[in-house]
């Protein structure tokens, strides 16, 4: 039921963002050694069948429901050592906590859509906040001395960062599976359309030219007439 739901709830990114996500995949994921037509063990799986990562999902339930305990924490720790921190740590800290927790709504809505409804663009978005925002985020809370770090800051911090480390690692290997699971699908498509024999003119010439656009109809109907007009040239 959880899945169906989230698969039922979409809000898609801005169209600039999803070209750049998607170019982005294509160049970073993509393994030009599978994208031929041998790969033909990909394309049993119907189209319409949403393809997803068990473990990448339960990590991103479990994540969810662990964030609102983090965030407690984090803010319960930071008033009672607020008085004691330097000035420029005070400001670090409440910047930092403002990132993380807007990062952490957008990442988590990203991973769900991207791995529920199989969106490329929607998953390495979620990846690269992962990655390169909120896994070096948490290490400067977790790592910095300077910030006094508390025993139950420590420990949450570790929690966040194993569930960042094990969400990166998984959506990197879903989204090489899944783009390369599209490539496959396109290759093969245009293979099976290579493959169907073309129809006749005189039943399908119009069906010719829609499906073939660079087919320009004027130089064939010039062909055509200029067959009709051979026939009285050579009886004469």
């Amino acid at each position: 039921k959880t899945v169906r739901r989230w698969a039922g709830f979409s809000m898609s990114l801005p169209e600039p963002v999803r070209r750049r996500l998607s170019s982005f995949s294509r160049t970073v994921f993509t393994d030009n050694n599978r994208t031929g037509p041998e790969s033909r063990s990909d394309d049993n799986i119907p189209d319409n069948e949403l393809v997803y990562n068990l473990p990448l999902q339960m990590s991103l339930y479990f994540n969810l429901c662990f964030f609102p305990f983090w965030w407690v924490s984090s803010i319960v720790m930071l008033q009672l050592k607020y008085p004691v921190l330097p000035d420029y740590y005070k400001f670090i800290l409440v910047t930092i906590m403002i990132m993380t927790s807007m990062i952490e709504v957008i990442r988590l809505y990203l991973g769900y859509m991207g791995n529920l409804q199989e969106k490329v663009p929607e998953l390495a978005g979620f990846w690269l906040l992962s990655l390169f925002l909120q896994l070096p985020l948490i290490l400067f809370l977790l790592l910095n001395e300077g910030l006094k770090i508390q025993p139950l800051e420590r420990a949450v911090h570790i929690i966040f960062m194993v569930f960042l480390i094990f969400q990166v690692v998984v959506a990197f290997l879903t989204l090489k599976k899944m783009v390369n699971r599209l490539a496959v699908r396109f290759h093969l498509r245009e293979f099976d359309r290579l493959d169907n024999p073309l129809p006749s003119d005189r039943q399908g010439g119009p069906k010719m030219r829609v499906e073939t656009p660079w087919v320009v109809g004027a130089p064939m109907e010039g062909i055509h007439s200029t067959n009709v007009g051979w026939g009285p040239a050579v009886r004469a």
